[in-house]
């Protein structure tokens, strides 16, 4: 009989944690689990393109409609799949998930209790929310962070033992041999406009680089709050023709392909999934060295690390590797090379299904601990019991 496992996750857009499912469950499932999905999405239509696509890849997915950030008619949906489907593994992802669900699995007394955590918040500098996500961690049998980096940032931001966590990169499927880098000095960069991905920060520094690389051009893949912001900051610096707002892309293979170099200045990221998606495809990455992504950019080798927020640092190291077309080159098959041998798919769901396997097997001694407890404070009852009637 298959293992039953229900992971829950809180859906509004695809990005890192959404794509490592999109991988992750089919695979499980192809291996002979019986996985199953709950979506917690406030009616996104990104919540609504991950159901399609797992359902497509054969994993049943349940949307639960989250009225609000703690919503008491949630659990107690997500607490009625429990008991009906009887899981022997819930595995919760992001911070919604893990307040709804870790608590309904624990009065399920579902036997293994499993934890992702996947990114950098600004609210995890709070107090309360800190003391409040610890609280709820606690309920779980296994924690998982998607880097040493982040694990490094939680006991930072929120008192977490960094060694309390089980590390567990992302995979990727790998796709035909990618095309040669162009001649041009192109390039990209991927994800939401959004504070957190630096995106002012490498228009500062595209403008200072172009003094020494003039035919520098920037594609900016991506849609977000900030995109009337960042548009007026291109004008601002005389980017104009020079950065293109390309909006959401998907896939982002196309894009990556067209550039010499990725960029991620990001100032947080837990793992990184546009760099792993980037050296996948042949290309250099200039990034930030922040959570996970000094794991995955080989600095020196598959790529360029640099200080966050550092646009002066980002431009030399932009005008470092977009002037020496034989450089990027080199590094860009090392990044391929390093993509195939360390962050294969095939690797993170060998290392899930063994957590899986090994939790199984410890919630199982629990079990068999407190029946011979329970058995041995029955057999001194009964002893106390008959030397009672025998005193009499």
């Amino acid at each position: 009989m298959s293992v039953r496992v229900l992971h829950v996750v809180k859906v509004a857009g695809i990005s890192g944690a959404e794509n490592h499912l999109l991988l992750l469950l089919p695979a499980l499932r192809e291996r002979g689990f019986d996985v199953a999905a709950t979506m917690l999405h406030e009616g996104e239509p990104g919540a609504e393109e991950f159901a399609a696509r797992l359902g497509k890849r054969g994993v049943p997915v349940e949307p639960i409609l989250l009225g609000r950030a703690i919503d008491p008619l949630s659990f107690s949906r997500i607490l009625r799949t429990i008991r009906r489907t009887r899981p022997e593994i819930v595995h919760t992802h992001l911070v919604h998930a893990d307040f709804h669900a870790l608590p309904a699995a624990r009065l399920a007394r579902v036997p293994v209790v499993v934890s992702t955590k996947h990114g950098f918040n600004a609210f995890r500098d709070g107090r309360a929310f800190a003391a409040a996500d610890r609280a709820v961690a606690a309920l779980a049998d296994v924690h998982v962070a998607i880097s040493a980096g982040l694990a490094r940032y939680l006991g930072e931001s929120e008192g977490f033992d960094p060694a309390s966590f089980e590390i567990f990169h992302y995979g990727i499927e790998p796709g035909p041999e990618p095309p040669p880098l162009p001649g041009a000095p192109r390039l990209a960069i991927v994800g939401r406009l959004v504070p957190i991905k630096g995106h002012d920060v490498l228009f500062r520094a595209v403008a200072a680089a172009r003094e020494q690389v003039p035919g520098m051009t920037l594609d900016v893949a991506g849609d977000g709050p900030l995109e009337a912001e960042l548009r007026a900051s291109v004008a601002r610096l005389g980017l104009e023709g020079v950065v293109s707002f390309l909006g959401r892309v998907s896939p982002v293979a196309p894009v990556l392909e067209r550039a010499q170099l990725v960029v991620v200045p990001s100032f947080g990221e837990g793992f990184g999934m546009v760099a792993l998606e980037a050296i996948e495809r042949g290309r250099p990455v200039v990034a930030s060295d922040v959570g996970g992504l000094p794991e995955i950019i080989d600095d020196g080798r598959t790529g360029l690390l640099v200080p966050a927020g550092d646009a002066a640092s980002l431009a030399e190291a932009l005008v470092d590797l977009a002037s020496d077309p034989g450089r990027a080159a080199v590094f860009g098959a090392a990044a391929r090379v390093r993509a195939l041998e360390v962050f294969l798919q095939d690797r993170c769901t060998d290392r899930i299904e063994a957590l899986y396997g090994t939790a199984l097997a410890a919630a199982g001694d629990r079990r068999r601990r407190r029946s011979a407890q329970a058995r041995s404070s029955a057999n001194a009852a009964s002893s106390a019991s008959t030397k009672s009637h025998g005193a009499r």
